[in-house]
C-alpha cells in the first residue's frame, strides 16, 4: 500500500511541476541558448519549441526525487544522483543554461515540499473533516488548473473579453451595454500583470473559487451538514455553464460570485444572527439536529428577541454585494424580486419589512448602482434602450414555440444532459416533499420565478442560455439537501454518479476542443480561435502600408467583435474603431472619433468575403481588396476580408436605427 500511495504521489508531484513549469516558462519567457547564442554546440535533433526558464526536466526530476526520497531514505542518494545527471544533460546539448537547472532544482525542492505539506495536512485533516477536506483539495486543484490553463491553454480572448478589454482603456462610469465593474476588474489584473490574455481573465479563477467558498458557507448556514455543503460547492465547479467562467473573463463570472455572495448574505440578514452573537449559535446548536434549520417560532423568547434585531452589518453588506452585482449585470435585478417574494410569504420573516434593514440595504444598493444613471443621464439613456431591444419588448406578445425548445434544449446542454435531470428532479421534489422547511422555501424562491420567467419569456422571443444561469446556485443547494437527506434506491445513485461524471468529462473536454473534433458552426470555442493570426496578419498590412508611404493608418471594422479583437491581437495593440454601417447601435459608437481621421489611410477589416462597402468607397479616395482565411487542419475557421483604405475623406453622419 505504502509503495502504490508514493507511486501516486511521484505522478502527481510530476504534473504538478510540469505544469507549474510551463507557467513560469510563459510568465519568464527566456530564449533558449541555442536560439540566441551563435557559440552553442547544440546536440541532438532540435532545439525545442519552448522557453528556457526554468528546465521542466530537471524541475520534474528534482521534486520526484525529493518526494521518492522523503518516505524512502535509502534512495536519496541515487535518486538525486539521477536528478543531477538529468539536469546537467539539458546543459551539455545546449537547450538550457546552468542557471536554469539551478533554478529548476531550487524550484523541484519547493514543490515537492508543498506536496508533502498538503498530503501530510490532508490525510491529518481527512480523519476528522473527510467531507471539508475533499472540498479544499479539489478547490486548490481545480484553481491551479485554471491559472495553468490560462497561461498555456489553446484559446484566445473571445470577442466580448477583447472589447471589456477594450472598455478597460477607457475607463469610465459606465458603458453602453454593461455597467463598469467588468472594465474595472480587467483595468486592474492588467495593470498587475500585462495585456495578455492571461491578464485579462485573471480574475476569473479566483472568483469562481469565491464563489464555491460562499456556496459552501450558505448550505452550512442552512443545513449545518457538510457533506451537502461539500456537494453543493463541487457541483457549481464541474457544471460546464458555470466552470467556463473560471477561465473566460466576461460579466457573468463577477455576476455569478456577486449573486451567491448575496444569497449568503441576504440569509444572514433575514435570519436575525448577529456577526458577534456566539449565544444564538450555541443555543442553535444544543436544541437543533444537524439537519434542522433555525426555527424562530420555537425559540426562546431572549434568542427571538436578538433574531428580530438583525443585524445592520449585514444588511450594509448586503446592499453593497446588490449593488456591485448590478453595476456587473442589470439581472441582478431579480435579486429584488425573489428576496421580496421570499419574506412575504414566510410568515416567520413578513416582519422583517418593519424593520429599516431591507430598505437599508435597498437604498444603499440604488447608491452603487447611481453610476450606471449618471452616465445614462448624460448619453440619452442608452443603456435602457439597449435593454429594452435585448428583451424585445418592442415586439409585444407572440409565441415562439421554436425559441421555447430552443432554450430548453440549451439549459440541458450547458448543464450537462443527465445532471440537468438530476439536479431539477432533486430540487422540485426538495421543495415539494418539504415545504414546511424555511430554508427550502427560502431556496425555492430563489431559482422558481427565475426559471418560470425565462421559459415563459423564450414562448415570446429568443433566450441565452445563460441568462437563467443564476437560478442554478439555488438549484444545486436543494438537490445536495435532497441527495444526503433520505435513502436513496440503488438505481438513483448510480443515475448521479452518472451524471457527475459526465459533466465532469464534458467540462474538461471543453477546454481541449480538438478532442472533440466538432465542426466549426458547432464548436462553440471557435469564437474564441483564429483571432491571433487576424491580429498578426493586420500588423503585418499595417507595417506594409506605413513602408509604401502612408504617413498614418488607423484601423475599423464595422463589427464591434473584429474591433475589439483587432485592438487586442494587433501588434503595438492599437485603439480601434467601429463604423455604423446599418448595425445596432454600440460603445465604439459613443467614442467616435472618425472626425479626427481626416486624410489618413485606413485599414478595414470585416467577415467574410466581400466587396467594399458603398458608404465606404466614398469615404476613401482608393482601396484595395485581400482576402484572408484562417485554417485549422483542413478546416476553414474563418474568412476576411481585408481592405487596404486611402485618403479618408470623412463619413456622413448614420442615425442610430437600432440599440
Amino acid at each position: 500500500k505504502k509503495g502504490i500511495m508514493v507511486f501516486v504521489l511521484c505522478l502527481i508531484a510530476a504534473a504538478v511541476a510540469d505544469g507549474g513549469g510551463n507557467v513560469l516558462k510563459h510568465l519568464i519567457a527566456r530564449p533558449r541558448p541555442c536560439l540566441v547564442l551563435e557559440s552553442v554546440r547544440l546536440v541532438g535533433s532540435g532545439c525545442g519549441g519552448s522557453f528556457s526558464l526554468p528546465s521542466n526536466h530537471a524541475l520534474i526530476a528534482f521534486t520526484v526525487a525529493a518526494v521518492f526520497s522523503h518516505f524512502f531514505r535509502r534512495a536519496i542518494v541515487p535518486m538525486f544522483l539521477i536528478a543531477v545527471l538529468v539536469a546537467l544533460s539539458r546543459v551539455y546539448i545546449g537547450v538550457h543554461y546552468p542557471s536554469d537547472v539551478l533554478a529548476s532544482a531550487a524550484l523541484g525542492g519547493v514543490t515537492a515540499g508543498c506536496i508533502l505539506f498538503l498530503y501530510k495536512w490532508s490525510t491529518e485533516r481527512y480523519k476528522e473533516k473527510p467531507d471539508t477536506t475533499v472540498m479544499i483539495i479539489s478547490l486548490l486543484a481545480l484553481t491551479l488548473f485554471r491559472y495553468y490553463y490560462l497561461v498555456t491553454g489553446p484559446v484566445g480572448l473571445g470577442p466580448d473579453e477583447a472589447q471589456y478589454w477594450d472598455w478597460s482603456r477607457r475607463l469610465d462610469l459606465s458603458y453602453y451595454s454593461k455597467g463598469p465593474v467588468i472594465a474595472y476588474l480587467i483595468a486592474a489584473s492588467t495593470w498587475l500583470t500585462g495585456d495578455t490574455v492571461y491578464g485579462v481573465r485573471f480574475f476569473a479563477p479566483l472568483l469562481l473559487l469565491l464563489g464555491s467558498v460562499f456556496i459552501y458557507r450558505l448550505t452550512m448556514e442552512l443545513y449545518h451538514d457538510t457533506r451537502k455543503a461539500t456537494a453543493a460547492a463541487l457541483v457549481f465547479q464541474i457544471t460546464p455553464l458555470f466552470a467556463v467562467f473560471g477561465v473566460i473573463m466576461t460579466i457573468d463570472a463577477p455576476f455569478i460570485f456577486f449573486w451567491i455572495l448575496s444569497l449568503y448574505l441576504f440569509w444572514k440578514a433575514v435570519s436575525g444572527q448577529k456577526p458577534e452573537d456566539k449565544s444564538l449559535r450555541s443555543y442553535e446548536d444544543e436544541n437543533l439536529s444537524a439537519s434542522q434549520p433555525l426555527n424562530f417560532s420555537t425559540s426562546r423568547p431572549d434568542t427571538l428577541q436578538r433574531a428580530s434585531h438583525a443585524s445592520k452589518r449585514y444588511w450594509y453588506l448586503l446592499g453593497l454585494a446588490v449593488g456591485l452585482g448590478l453595476l456587473t449585470k442589470y439581472t441582478m435585478a431579480f435579486f429584488y424580486l425573489c428576496a421580496f417574494l421570499f419574506i412575504v410569504t414566510s410568515k416567520d420573516h413578513r416582519s422583517q419589512l418593519k424593520t429599516p434593514g431591507p430598505y437599508l440595504a435597498f437604498l444603499l444598493s440604488l447608491v452603487v448602482f447611481s453610476p450606471v444613471l449618471i452616465w445614462n443621464a448624460g448619453h440619452d439613456w442608452v443603456t435602457f434602450k439597449h435593454t429594452a431591444g435585448q428583451t424585445h419588448i418592442a415586439e409585444g406578445l407572440r409565441i415562439s414555440i421554436k425559441d421555447f425548445f430552443e432554450f430548453i434544449g440549451s439549459q440541458i446542454g450547458v448543464l450537462s444532459p443527465l445532471l440537468f435531470f438530476a439536479v431539477m428532479i432533486g430540487a422540485i421534489r426538495n421543495y415539494v416533499n418539504r415545504q414546511s422547511s424555511i430554508v427550502n422555501r427560502y431556496l425555492f424562491w430563489f431559482w422558481a420565478p427565475v426559471l418560470v420567467f425565462f421559459v415563459l419569456k423564450s414562448l415570446q422571443a429568443k433566450v441565452q442560455a445563460n441568462w437563467a444561469m443564476f437560478a442554478y446556485i439555488a438549484v444545486f443547494i436543494a438537490f445536495a439537501d435532497f441527495f444526503y437527506s433520505k435513502t436513496h434506491k440503488k438505481w438513483e445513485k448510480i443515475f448521479v454518479t452518472v451524471a457527475l461524471c459526465l459533466a465532469f468529462f464534458q467540462t474538461a473536454a471543453a477546454h481541449y476542443p480538438k478532442i472533440l473534433n466538432l465542426p466549426v458552426k458547432m464548436d462553440p470555442s471557435s469564437r474564441l480561435r483564429g483571432w491571433v493570426e487576424l491580429g498578426i496578419k493586420t500588423g503585418e498590412v499595417y507595417n506594409s502600408m506605413l513602408s509604401s508611404g502612408s504617413s498614418e493608418v488607423f484601423i475599423f471594422s464595422d463589427k464591434y467583435q473584429v474591433a475589439g479583437e483587432l485592438a487586442f491581437y494587433t501588434p503595438g495593440q492599437p485603439y480601434t474603431y467601429c463604423v455604423n454601417l446599418g448595425r445596432r447601435m454600440n460603445q465604439y459608437d459613443i467614442w467616435g472619433g472618425f472626425d479626427r481621421l481626416l486624410g489618413q489611410d485606413a485599414i478595414f477589416v470585416t467577415i467574410g468575403e466581400g466587396d467594399m462597402p458603398e458608404a465606404l468607397e466614398k469615404a476613401f479616395e482608393s482601396h484595395e481588396k485581400e482576402s484572408f482565411t484562417v485554417k485549422e487542419g483542413d478546416r476553414i475557421l474563418r474568412q476576411y476580408s481585408i481592405f487596404r483604405s486611402y485618403d479618408f475623406k470623412g463619413l456622413e453622419p448614420r442615425k442610430t436605427e437600432s440599440y
